[in-house]
């Protein structure tokens, strides 16, 4: 008689600057039950405060501050090493976008949802993001049409 092995679960890496993206994140935790979720945000703190682990910080930056990419690449590397997902998403911002691409380098799939916050057109971020997310998503319809993305109804 041979031992049956479980399915392995899906492991997610899911990573949101803090703020409002890390709240929004917090908000589709529901939709990752039965998954192996390793989280990833920037503002240490986050992670304890909704419960969310394991997670590991990463560095935030932004496009006036380019320079700290490598370190943040490097960072979220590590995690993707670590976890080695099948799926990373992020509702932002550069971070996100980040591990967006350095998820497609792992063979993960990879998933954009811009903010809520961004009621009237897609975000630098997102578009960013169109690029490398194999499913692209804003939380607004009217946005959603105009930009090509997908729209699956609001977060919050």
């Amino acid at each position: 008689m041979t031992a049956v092995e479980a399915p392995r679960r899906t492991r997610i890496l899911a990573l949101a600057s803090g703020g409002g993206h890390w709240q929004q994140l917090m908000e589709m935790r529901p939709a990752f039950e039965g998954c192996e979720v390793t989280y990833a945000t920037t503002l240490a703190g986050l992670p304890e405060e909704f419960g969310a682990s394991p997670a590991v910080i990463v560095p935030d930056f932004s496009r006036s501050d380019l320079w700290r990419l490598p370190l943040v690449g490097w960072r979220i590397g590590g995690a993707l090493r670590r976890c080695r997902p099948d799926i990373v998403i992020s509702t932002g911002a550069l971070p996100g976008v980040t591990a967006l691409a350095l998820g497609k380098l792992f063979g993960a799939r990879t998933i954009w949802v811009d903010s809520v916050a961004n009621a009237e057109e897609m975000s630098l971020s997102g578009k960013m993001a169109r690029r490398v997310a194999d499913l692209w998503l804003s939380q607004w319809p009217h946005v959603a049409e105009e930009s090509g993305a997908g729209y699956f109804g609001a977060v919050l």
